[in-house]
């Protein structure tokens, strides 16, 4: 791919998107920008997204929207840019092309769109992509081919035609998302675990943070918009290997009882009565703090683990050691 880019490269990065994680096909993604890091997760089903493209692939795919969203593209610059990303590397961060292109776009160093390490970052690929789109006068009156070929300058330029169909089908797939603003995102995913397992325990949980809550869900790898409290923990132990019972109750009753002063990142805390209801479940990230699924209405966040005066906290558990 040629291109000619005249001036300086474009300043600083607007928006920084570090994915979260990649479940079932569907994408989570933690944005930074002005307004504080925010937690968006697409409702798409698998079943929605074009056949032949991976996790991978439509990890990418949810940075190109992720981003768009943020600097406030219109919903056809998103399908502009995966229909560029699918023609250029078909959705994979290659690390070659011709001659000196990169990345996502296959963007040239040489050509002022920027230093190699930073080409090979999808985010700040996107956003380049996004500014050079929006300095092409009425962009948004060209036809999807055009306007990629208008940013791109390819040596194919009706290349890109034919992925249009495709690009739609996965834009409708990641469109509706469901965000929510993190406080403590980087925090939690700098968290100390003490072994290897409950490292990946809560790899997994923390990128669940801005999940919805949906009462009997298992999460989107399980067709669900979001988690239940025990729904969360059963998962983040799966990803483990290691398996849990089902529902808050159960998971008491099978771990081995560990006091508030003992907890350990990657331990359950527990809510309600041993003998009679456990009602509610989470995950101990350390320093007073666990990440849960706690009601309708409010997404998966960062805890406090004694929640109020009147709490009925129950006590820890623990199967990693």
């Amino acid at each position: 791919m040629q291109k000619a880019i005249a001036g300086a490269a474009v300043a600083a990065v607007l928006a920084v998107l570090t994915l979260a994680g990649v479940i079932g096909g569907t994408v989570a993604a933690v944005v930074s920008g002005a307004d504080g890091p925010t937690r968006c997760v697409p409702s798409g089903s698998a079943e929605a997204q074009p056949a032949g493209y991976g996790a991978e692939q439509l990890s990418n795919a949810g940075v190109i929207v992720a981003v768009g969203k943020q600097l406030r593209i219109p919903q056809r610059g998103w399908v502009v840019a995966v229909t560029a990303a699918m023609q250029e590397s078909r959705l994979r961060n290659v690390d070659y092309g011709d001659r000196d292109s990169l990345g996502l776009f296959q963007q040239r160093p040489s050509q002022g769109w920027g230093t190699p390490a930073q080409i090979m970052n999808p985010s700040y690929a996107t956003t380049q992509f996004y500014q050079h789109l929006q300095n092409i006068p009425s962009w948004e009156r060209m036809s999807v081919n055009d306007a990629a070929q208008a940013v791109q300058r390819s040596g194919f330029p009706n290349a890109y035609s034919q992925h249009e169909s495709a690009a739609r089908t996965i834009v409708a797939a990641l469109n509706d998302a469901t965000c929510a603003p993190i406080e403590d995102a980087n925090r939690c995913m700098g968290v100390d675990a003490p072994s290897s397992a409950a490292r990946v325990v809560l790899k997994f949980v923390c990128g669940q943070l801005g999940v919805p809550y949906e009462w009997g869900g298992d999460g989107p790898a399980n067709g669900h918009a979001g988690f239940d409290c025990s729904g969360l923990t059963t998962a983040a132990y799966a990803a483990a290997g290691i398996r849990l019972p089902r529902t808050a109750h159960t998971q008491y009753h099978a771990t081995a009882r560990v006091s508030e002063a003992e907890l350990q990142p990657g331990d359950l805390v527990f809510y309600g009565n041993p003998n009679i209801k456990v009602h509610h479940v989470g995950i101990y990230i350390g320093n007073g703090q666990m990440i849960d699924a706690p009601t309708f209405g409010e997404p998966i966040g960062i805890r406090p683990v004694r929640w109020g005066a009147n709490d009925d906290f129950a006590g820890g558990g623990r199967l990693v050691n």
